[in-house]
């Protein structure tokens, strides 16, 4: 059987997750380098759009629950679901404003 829409993108998160944790060691987290490193290029119009060159530093704070500087899985997923969230919520006001 093949695998759903659904499945699929979760297997992806894992696939991107995977291929930045662990270039500094913990395969299990992303160091603040491999965060920089997921933003810079795989949401790089996110990052290029952003004026203040320190939002990136604030998000890694926020994101990291546990304050051990690095971001677990979990973390990872608060992240992915809050720019889900927010593009629902673009496409949400545009289709509202026809």
């Amino acid at each position: 059987m093949q695998p759903t829409e659904t499945e699929r993108c979760i297997e992806s998160l894992l696939a991107v997750f995977q291929r930045y944790a662990g270039r500094d060691g913990d395969n299990c987290t992303l160091s603040k380098r491999e965060f920089l490193a997921f933003m810079n290029t795989e949401l790089a119009a996110f990052t290029k759009n952003q004026k203040d060159p320190g939002v990136l530093d604030r998000m890694m704070k926020k994101l990291d629950l546990n304050s051990d500087g690095q971001l677990d899985f979990q973390e990872f997923l608060n992240l992915i679901g809050g720019i889900a969230v927010a593009c629902h919520d673009s496409l949400v006001l545009k289709s509202h404003s026809r």
